[in-house]
């Protein structure tokens, strides 16, 4: 059985598609250890290091946009939500934790006239 769930943040979008296994965890075709820096792995294993169910799930993870701590933080999102699809205990301790709370902070537009979002030009009044 495959659990397809979705997550995001910032600019990021990860689809991913768990089910039982043995822990491979495979990012756009990349070993997991070849895609991310070492210090955003812990975010994304996270979730099932609370469940303590690290190594029984294979997981393929389709990732798009934004900035290494950005995708780690929507594949996280997103293996929390395919955990409570998986078995419905877990969402009382993954909500506790706040690994069920999309984060809703994104990048604000700049504005024409400005230098940035909230920027501007400097100001000579002579």
């Amino acid at each position: 059985m495959k659990i397809h769930s979705i997550g995001r943040r910032k600019r990021s979008l990860a689809r991913i598609y768990l089910k039982k296994g043995l822990g491979s965890i495979i990012i756009n075709s990349k070993k997991f250890e070849e895609y991310f820096p070492k210090y955003v792995r812990q975010k994304i294993l996270y979730p099932m290091y609370i469940i303590n169910e690290n190594n029984n799930f294979d997981i393929d993870i389709k990732v798009v946009g934004g900035g290494f701590n950005g995708q780690a933080e929507a594949i996280c999102l997103a293996i929390s939500r395919a955990l409570c699809l998986y078995n419905s205990d877990y969402r009382k301790i993954l909500r506790d934790t706040g690994l069920l709370t999309r984060d809703p902070r994104e990048v604000e537009r700049k504005k024409f006239g400005q230098k940035k979002a909230r920027k501007k030009y400097q100001f000579s009044k002579r």
